[in-house]
């Protein structure tokens, strides 16, 4: 197991560096693989051994080889976050076919919640596709090649893309002020896992995206740093909600019924 961690957290790095690619180029329209890295001031292109994650920006002190013009500390941030994540999703699922599912999921998770931030865009280029890709995953995991099938988590989870998407949809039609259409069709996506996972996951992973997202904007009320207008960017609560309701779904729910 350790090996594993070891080895998806090191995957997780590298694709944390490609993430950095993602978030910069995605909302502007622009191709993800053309053309390579370069620094925005001098144009040089940025070298295979200062790509390195995490790494190479140390190694540079965070500046550019050619022009010494400051690298965000961001950079190596995202690409650490990502070999975090990666590192945490393999402990949590071990050696399954559902670990694929899990790790497209964290990676998109960090893309779309820092694009999100930065632009309140959550972008069709991204979200879409996941739809596929996701679907694709789930049902692999269902197949479970050498072991024994999980139709029915693969029937829960069409359910609950159609079901949360709905949800979502509604509150749209009902409040458009309070949502955009990018976070339903993220919730369609965030419902096929939740699905997968069990009720219990999909109606936690709901209903938590709603309580982080009223915490936060409750704080920046009480701390004046937003006012009763003020936008909050919401599809990183739901991403935040949703893995929640993953990981730790059916304990919330047992929990919430010894209370009733």
């Amino acid at each position: 197991m350790t090996l594993l961690v070891l080895l998806v957290a090191l995957l997780g790095l590298a694709v944390g560096s490609f993430l950095n690619v993602v978030v910069w180029r995605v909302p502007r329209g622009e191709s993800v693989v053309s053309p390579p890295s370069a620094c925005p001031r001098c144009g040089h292109r940025i070298r295979a051994r200062d790509n390195v994650p995490v790494l190479g920006w140390l190694l540079l002190r965070g500046r550019c080889r050619d022009c010494g013009e400051p690298i965000a500390v961001r950079y190596p941030l995202v690409e650490a976050a990502t070999g975090a994540a990666f590192g945490l999703v393999a402990w949590w699922a071990g050696v399954s076919w559902t670990l694929p599912a899990l790790l497209y999921l964290a990676a998109i998770t960090v893309a779309l919640a820092l694009i999100d931030l930065d632009t309140r865009r959550l972008p069709d280029a991204i979200v879409l596709p996941s739809y596929g890709v996701g679907l694709a995953l789930l049902a692999l995991a269902a197949w479970n090649p050498g072991g024994e099938t999980h139709g029915d988590a693969l029937v829960r989870a069409l359910v609950g893309c159609v079901a949360l998407f709905g949800v979502y949809f509604l509150l749209l039609v009902l409040y458009p002020a309070g949502m955009g259409f990018g976070d339903v069709k993220l919730a369609g996506v965030l419902g096929l896992y939740l699905g997968w996972a069990g009720w219990a996951s999909l109606v936690v992973g709901w209903f938590a995206a709603f309580l982080l997202g009223g915490l936060f904007a409750v704080g920046l009320l009480l701390t004046r740093r937003a006012g009763r207008r003020t936008g909050v960017p919401f599809g990183p609560w739901m991403l935040a909600g949703a893995w929640l309701g993953l990981l730790g779904g059916d304990a919330v729910w047992d929990w919430y019924r010894t209370l009733l």
